[in-house]
């Protein structure tokens, strides 16, 4: 099957702890609907920031590739490897 590549928005906030933690990811129809997703989101009350992103690759085998960011959007950290 051909590879499929799905935009995705998801939001950042911080526990009680003050640690970031993801909030629910939204899959989105296209990178632009996945930015102006992302920027909304990062403007919701307890938000800190959002990124949008795609990834790219084959469901019927499970095989993706890294996810690419589109764009970062608030206070989110350069460096989102941990999460």
């Amino acid at each position: 099957m051909a590879s499929v590549t799905y935009y995705v928005a998801l939001p950042f906030m911080r526990d009680e702890s003050g640690e970031m933690i993801a909030g629910n990811a939204e899959e989105c129809q296209s990178a632009t609907t996945a930015l102006r997703r992302a920027e909304t989101m990062s403007r919701i009350p307890g938000s800190i920031g959002a990124i949008a992103f795609s990834r790219t690759g084959d469901p019927m085998i499970g095989e993706f590739g890294d996810a690419h960011l589109l764009r970062k959007f608030g206070n989110v950290p350069d460096d989102l490897g941990g999460l």
